[in-house]
C-alpha cells in the first residue's frame, strides 16, 4: 500500500490502538471527542480495508483478534514516537500547552493531589489536565497516561521515576478505643486486638514489624542486628480506601494500619489526637511504600508539559506530610 493510500487510514489506526487500550468504544470514543457510533463505524471500515477482522464484539466486552493485536503491537511504538516528537515541536514555541492525562491514588488524589493541581492550573492556564484516581494497576504506555503518582518502594525500572517525597505506614487507635481495649505493648498483643485492614492482595492479615534490638532493656545485639515480628490480625472491617478506613478508625472499631497522608490533622490547642499511635517504637514493614513518585514510561522527551507538572509537584510536597500527624 503506498503512502497516499495509507493518509486516510491513520486516523482510523490510531483509533484501533486506542480502542486497544480501553477495550471499550464508549470510552474510546469519549477520549477521542467522537461518538461512539462513529468509532465502531471507522473501525468496520478499517476491517473492510484490511480484509480481515481485528475486533472481536459482544454485548458485554471487546477485544482483540490475533490481526488486531498484530497491528496494534506495530504501531504503538510509532504513534508514542509521533505523539513526542510532536509535543518537542510544539514546546519550540516557549509557553507550556497541551493536556497531561494523569492518575493517582484515590485517597492521596483526593486529599493532597487535587489542591495541588488547582494551584498548578491557575500558574499555566494554557495547560489542561484529565486526571483518573484510580487505586488499580495502570499501564501508563497502553492506556496512554502520561503520568501517574504513586507510592511505592521500588518504581519500573522502564519508567523515569521522580521522587516527591517520603511517607511511612503508622499503626493507630482512636483513644477512646485504647481507653475500652488498653494499649498493645508488643506486635504480639494485637493478636487479641480488632484491626482493621486494608486490602492490598494476600497479605492485608498479616503485618510485620522490625525495630533496633538494642532497646532498653534488651541485651545489646552486634551493631545493625534488628528484632522482626510478624503477627496474623483480623477484625471486623477490611477496606481498599484510607479514608475509609481512617473514618472506622476515628470511630473506635479498632486498631489500624494508614498511610501518613491520610492521618487526620492534629487538633489545634490543648485538644487530644484524634488518633494515637500505638507501637511508636516499631516501624511497619513492606505495607505502604515509602515514597511517593512521579512515574512516567521512559521517553527520549519529556514534554515541557509534563516537566512543569513534575516540578510543581516536587516542590509542593518537599515537606512531605509531617505537618499533619
Amino acid at each position: 500500500m503506498s503512502s497516499d493510500q495509507l493518509a486516510p487510514l491513520v486516523a482510523d489506526l490510531h483509533l484501533l490502538t486506542v480502542l486497544a487500550a480501553t477495550r471499550s468504544f464508549t470510552e474510546t470514543a469519549r477520549r477521542l471527542g467522537v461518538s461512539k457510533a462513529s468509532a465502531s463505524m471507522r473501525i468496520s471500515e478499517l476491517e473492510r480495508t484490511a480484509g480481515v477482522l481485528l475486533v472481536r464484539r459482544t454485548t458485554r466486552s471487546v477485544g482483540l483478534t490475533e490481526a488486531g493485536q498484530q497491528l496494534v503491537n506495530d504501531m504503538q511504538p510509532a504513534f508514542r514516537r509521533i505523539s513526542e516528537s510532536y509535543s518537542a515541536a510544539r514546546d519550540l514555541a516557549g509557553t507550556p500547552r497541551g493536556l497531561i492525562r494523569l492518575t493517582a491514588p484515590v485517597a492521596l488524589g483526593r486529599q493532597h493531589l487535587a489542591p495541588r493541581i488547582a494551584a498548578f492550573l491557575q500558574q499555566f492556564p494554557d495547560i489542561k489536565i484529565e486526571l483518573e484516581l484510580t487505586d488499580r494497576f495502570v499501564n501508563l504506555a497502553n492506556e496512554g497516561f502520561d503520568l501517574a503518582i504513586r507510592h511505592t518502594n521500588a518504581p519500573p525500572e522502564t519508567h523515569v521515576a521522580w521522587v516527591l517525597c517520603e511517607t511511612r505506614s503508622l499503626l493507630v487507635a482512636s483513644p477512646q478505643y485504647l481507653a475500652r481495649r488498653g494499649l498493645p505493648l508488643h506486635p504480639s498483643g494485637l493478636a487479641s486486638h480488632d484491626c482493621l485492614l486494608y486490602l492490598q492482595g494476600s497479605h492485608a492479615g498479616s503485618w510485620t514489624f522490625a525495630r533496633p534490638a538494642g532497646l532498653p532493656g534488651k541485651r545489646k545485639p552486634a551493631d545493625g542486628a534488628v528484632e522482626r515480628v510478624g503477627v496474623n490480625v483480623t477484625g471486623s472491617l477490611k477496606v481498599n480506601n484510607s479514608e475509609v478506613l481512617r473514618d472506622a478508625l476515628l470511630a473506635g472499631l479498632g486498631i489500624g494500619l494508614l498511610p501518613d497522608f491520610s492521618m487526620p490533622p492534629a487538633p489545634d490547642g490543648n485538644g487530644p489526637a484524634p488518633l494515637v499511635r500505638v507501637l511508636p517504637d516499631w516501624q511497619v514493614q513492606g505495607f505502604f511504600g515509602e515514597r511517593i513518585y512521579a512515574l512516567r514510561p521512559w521517553s527520549a522527551q519529556v514534554p515541557k508539559a509534563v516537566e512543569c507538572l513534575v516540578e510543581h509537584l516536587r516542590q509542593s510536597f518537599v515537606d512531605g506530610f509531617a505537618g499533619i500527624q
